[in-house]
């Protein structure tokens, strides 16, 4: 046999996996999710729910053409068996309240499910969570910053920015306020971590001043509408003090987390280092304590991806029961 024969003959016999049945007695119920980054969320969730009598598996929209996201998973509503649930970001269609038609198709689908926050991420940056999030990536437990009072201030200073940007997308004209201005209003370049913060909240203050002026000098006529909007979303559990879980994901995370857990991180591996560098050791001892810290690091933004401290969110409370009601409903609970 040929060198040539020998490499396709490997290549025919190459194992390839498939799924496995579901035991006995189990039903198998497919759950369709937005994209790659969504599937832990989810995996998270169904894991309690499974039982001897149903297994979930949770994946991206099986399309020839890889097409993946929300607008995928929605379109795939009327064709959705009983074998399967569907599960998306809420966007801002749960704080909609059906006042657009994409609203109310999430809203009033029974196996299709929405985070209430406004995407994955924000769950990730729960602020109860954070602490924890840089005690794995430091392994120094000392609290230096008081994440949850720091999200609150945050949130109540967009609050006012947040309406409008909000407002703007349920009335369809991105003209009033685009996603990248509501971006560069909220971000934070930067954390002062001393005095927990304050410094970073009067700078990020003095820019939504500026942008808020700005917005109602140019679209005035909205400012009647911005007052009943906030009612109407103060009734959906949007509040100034936890505005940060339903503003844009991804604008959350990295802009904002990130920046604020990258100082604060910073500043415990300093901490450490400082003990490590007062001990009494000295010469192979002290290299190897210090090579030991430095190896045990873990970078941020990765623990941050993978926490889940966030389950004693109330919205993720509420997520968790709608499954349960929904699995009550078929039989399956």
């Amino acid at each position: 046999m040929t060198k040539k024969n020998k490499k396709h003959e490997a290549a025919d016999t190459q194992w390839s996996p498939s799924r496995l049945p579901a035991k006995e007695g189990q039903r198998l119920i497919e759950v369709h999710v937005e994209g790659y980054d969504d599937v832990a969320f989810w995996r998270g969730i169904f894991d309690d729910f499974e039982s001897e009598r149903v297994a979930f598996e949770i994946s991206v929209p099986p399309r020839p053409d890889l097409a993946k996201g929300k607008r995928v998973v929605m379109d795939m509503i009327p064709e959705c068996t009983r074998g399967q649930l569907l599960c998306v970001d809420s966007d801002f269609d749960y704080i909609f309240a059906g006042h657009t038609p994409q609203s109310r198709k999430v809203l009033n689908t029974p196996h299709l499910f929405h985070t209430y926050a406004y995407a994955t991420e924000n769950y990730l940056c729960w602020a109860p969570g954070l602490h924890s999030v840089c005690t794995r990536a430091t392994k120094n437990d000392t609290r230096i910053f008081d994440f949850e009072s720091f999200m609150e201030e945050y949130s109540r200073t967009i609050y006012p920015i947040f309406a409008w940007y909000a407002y703007s997308a349920r009335l369809g004209d991105e003209h009033i306020f685009k996603l990248i201005d509501f971006k560069n209003t909220v971000r934070l370049n930067y954390l002062e971590v001393r005095d927990n913060g304050a410094a970073t909240l009067e700078w990020l203050h003095g820019n939504v001043e500026r942008r808020r002026h700005s917005l109602e000098q140019h679209h005035g006529e909205h400012v009647g509408g911005i007052e009943t909007f906030k009612k109407q979303i103060g009734s959906q559990g949007v509040e100034p003090s936890n505005t940060y879980l339903f503003m844009h994901g991804h604008t959350l995370m990295d802009n904002v987390v990130m920046p604020m857990l990258n100082a604060v991180c910073e500043d415990l591996k300093q901490m450490s280092g400082e003990r490590i560098t007062r001990s009494a050791q000295r010469g192979v001892a002290f290299s190897n304590e210090v090579s030991n810290y430095r190896n045990a690091l873990m970078n941020v933004r990765e623990v941050l991806v993978h926490n889940e401290d966030y389950k004693s969110c109330p919205l993720y409370t509420r997520l968790h029961s709608d499954i349960a009601a929904q699995l009550r409903r078929v039989g399956l609970l």
